[in-house]
């Protein structure tokens, strides 16, 4: 087999392939065989028949058909593997020749078009600099989250009084689109707290100062169901008033709420937890600023045929697994968004680019760092993806291999890796100028790096 490599521009390639018939014969006697075992002649004991008579009866081109259909994805990867082309998906076929004179001892021959990884210069990983968040908290945090906590432990009681802010309201809703109740206009006993911002815009100004019993329209614009996006006219009635009752913030609470005797070492454990939750934002805003900067540093061209898949599927998950579950059309959700439909796609276009710009930069930095995965590493990976897909690890890992997803959490895993190293290389500081070093807690900002990059990559086409 000959075979020769034609670039058609930086992420496309031609392969030309010419075969001997002396090694398309093989698929040729496979092909009689298989039609041998299939049909019936009269005459010819099954498995039995001369390849003449199968020509005769039913066409040498069906013979043929058969061999170059075996023979043809052996050829282009053995063509593939020779020229060293780290190809993307699946060639188009653009030119058989030849097929009609296999029989009388022809040469086969063939052209494939298909996609390929761009060159990747990747940059001087400690050149890259980045300023995060200072690691601080302060007693203003402490109290706050300490409130928090009140609130979770809050109770309510009716009163016979005028909704205020602050103040549970449970409320009957009817909306009315161009005059009409849509099929999902309406709601009742909906348990409201006002000032929380979790229901309409335009409710809290609605019921403060309603008692029980009575109601207000309100225009607004709906944020969900089968008219997202539409500007309504909204009534609300009252059905109760309820005050919040917090719990006095002493001792006796933090033995309520915690492990802890007194109110001290509570606000303590507090400032510590809010310490780690501030250490792993850090390394989270750490890691988005250094990819993000990585990907400035490096020049690529996009596969058309990758990108356009790319552009496609992210549409379609949009669409099909997000909005029609909750009843939405991509128009009422663009309307909800106050998005036109180019903005929408330049976003879905931009969005797909950063991923797949994404998948390729850190593996090229998988391989020039020779990064592996290990066993523990791979089990610790999947675990946490368990977590997150409300399954069981076993029954992750079980739905994982039947789906043959294994090489795909290996690279997730990889890239984690990779990202984590260009991290520890490249200068961080915060705003107070501190240089900040993830190496005394190199385990965890590995695994926070692994997560963001795997979110980043999300969806992004398998290369």
């Amino acid at each position: 087999m000959k075979s020769a490599v034609e670039t058609l521009n930086p992420t496309r390639v031609r392969l030309t392939v010419e075969v001997p018939f002396e090694e398309l014969k093989p698929s040729l006697d496979a092909a009689y065989k298989k039609i041998n075992q299939q049909v019936t002649v009269p005459g010819f004991r099954k498995g039995k028949i001369p390849n003449r008579v199968i020509d005769q009866r039913f066409g040498r081109g069906a013979v043929l058909e058969e061999a170059v259909n075996d023979a043809l994805p052996r050829f282009y990867t053995q063509a593939v593997d020779e020229g060293k082309i780290d190809v993307l998906g699946q060639p188009d076929i653009t030119d058989i020749a030849g097929v009609e004179n296999l029989v009388d001892g022809g040469d086969l021959k063939f052209t494939a078009e298909v996609d390929v990884r761009p060159e990747i210069t990747l940059p001087e990983f400690s050149e890259i600099a980045v300023v995060v968040d200072p690691i601080e908290v302060s007693d203003e945090d402490v109290e706050k989250s300490l409130e928090q906590l009140r609130e979770r432990f809050s109770s309510v009681k009716d009163v016979e009084r005028a909704a205020a802010e602050g103040d549970v309201v449970v409320v009957d809703l009817e909306a009315k689109v161009d005059g009409e109740v849509p099929e999902d206009g309406t709601a009742t006993g909906v348990s409201y707290e006002i000032g929380s911002g979790r229901l309409l815009e335009g409710i809290d100004e609605a019921v403060v100062g309603l008692s029980a019993g009575e109601s207000k329209t309100f225009t607004t614009t709906l944020k969900g169901g089968t008219e997202a996006g539409k500007e309504s006219e909204v009534t609300v009635t009252v059905t109760a008033v309820q005050e919040k009752e917090l719990p006095e913030l002493d001792d006796e609470f933090a033995q309520l709420a915690s492990e802890f005797d007194t109110l001290e070492d509570l606000r303590g454990d507090s400032r510590k937890r809010l310490e780690r939750m501030k250490e792993f934002d850090q390394a989270t805003q750490a890691q988005e600023k250094v990819l993000d900067e990585l990907l400035t540093r490096v020049e690529m061209e996009y596969p058309e045929k990758l990108l356009k898949d790319e552009v496609e599927t992210r549409k379609h998950n949009l669409e099909h697994h997000q909005l029609e579950p909750m009843g939405m059309t991509l128009d009422t959700y663009l309307a909800s968004q106050d998005k036109s439909r180019e903005d929408y796609d330049a976003e879905t276009e931009e969005q797909a680019k950063k991923g797949i710009k994404t998948q390729f930069v850190l593996d090229s930095i998988v391989a020039k760092l020779e990064l592996g995965v290990n066993q523990e590493e791979l089990t610790e990976h999947l675990i946490r993806r368990a977590a997150g897909s409300g399954l069981t690890p076993d029954q992750f890992a079980q739905q994982v291999v039947q789906g043959g997803q294994v090489p795909l959490l290996v690279g997730e895993v990889a890239r984690g890796k990779a990202l984590a190293a260009v991290v520890e290389a490249a200068k961080v500081t915060d705003t107070n100028g501190e240089v900040v070093s993830f190496e005394d807690d190199e385990d965890e900002t590995a695994e926070t790096v692994e997560a963001s990059a795997e979110e980043t990559t999300e969806e992004t086409t398998e290369a």
